[in-house]
């Protein structure tokens, strides 16, 4: 066996909701996983690089490994709102692995997901990622942040849904079921939604996308408008992408198999079953890493 098989390999997949890490090695594959706090590097680095350490941290001594281990070990974290290579460096130097890289959420998803395989991805969860891969080639759409993107996902929908409401309360258009529950979460009081709205993170709106998936297969009017409307979106980037009915699909994250029912069936023809998670995908890129000859500095 090569030094590379027992190397401590270290897979990192976070996000607004939480973070998760894996640690193992490639010959035994992943030996523990962990939980731990939110990893949104747009909404707080600070916070995300101590969510990354405290799962990581938790999935090692479950391992059985010591700290010290970590000077020696292989990482990709993959996080949600990693923009640019400055977001990138400054994650990697917070870190205290021998060989690190950040990317954003987009490459861990398809990893996961895909495998090896030529195909499309819709990851919706609390953000949203629409992706290629074709001969090792990577395509995206979206991927900007909550702020100006994350169409369709599990945020979008919550944010959309008090928007609704809002418009509701104004008169501007009619109350359905859905909007009535969202304001009755709120003791009907349209302030401690502003309230809520003003400092909420993406996952905070997040966990209201339950109700709206409920509502829309319960057939509530603006339930099923909402859905609709990501679908539509989600339909628009893959095309963008190149998607054509029959091409290989695969739905994933907590809200992107419930979109099933909203997109055209000859899209779904060549759906397939997710290999793995995110998580998955950030360790087995970790395992690239770690086969990959390190890059020489001058």
């Amino acid at each position: 066996m090569s030094d590379s098989d027992h190397t401590l390999l270290i897979g990192v997949d976070g996000g607004g909701t939480g973070c998760r890490a894996a640690v193992g090695t490639l010959a035994k594959g992943v030996l523990a996983r962990a939980e731990g706090g939110r990893a949104n590097a747009t909404s707080d680095s600070a916070l995300a690089i101590r969510s990354v350490l405290e799962a990581v941290h938790a999935a090692l001594q479950t391992a059985g490994f010591s700290a010290d281990a970590l000077s020696g070990a292989v990482a990709h974290v993959g996080l949600a709102g990693v923009m640019t290579a400055d977001d990138s460096t400054r994650i990697s130097s917070a870190l205290p692995f021998q060989r690190t890289i950040v990317t954003d959420d987009r490459p861990t998803a398809i990893a996961g997901a895909l495998g090896d395989q030529d195909g499309y991805l819709l990851a919706v969860g609390t953000g949203t990622i629409v992706a290629s891969s074709h001969h090792g080639t990577l395509g995206f759409v979206g991927g900007w942040g909550f702020q100006l993107s994350d169409q369709a996902s599990g945020a979008w929908l919550g944010h959309a849904a008090l928007r609704r409401t809002i418009l509701c309360l104004d008169g501007l258009t009619p109350h359905s079921d859905l909007t009535r529950s969202l304001l009755a979460r709120f003791d009907s009081d349209p302030n401690g939604m502003v309230t809520f709205a003003a400092s909420a993170m993406p996952g905070d709106f997040g966990t209201l996308a339950p109700l709206i998936i409920e509502a829309a297969n319960a057939g509530d009017e603006w339930g099923v408008s909402l859905m609709n409307e990501g679908a539509d979106y989600l339909m628009q980037a893959l095309a963008t992408l190149g998607f054509r009915s029959g091409d290989t699909i695969c739905l994933t994250g907590g809200v992107g198999p419930h979109y099933e029912a909203y997109l055209p069936q000859d899209a779904l023809e060549g759906r397939v079953s997710s290999h793995g998670g995110s998580l998955d995908g950030a360790f087995q890129l970790a395992a690239r890493l770690a086969a990959s000859p390190p890059e020489r500095t001058q």
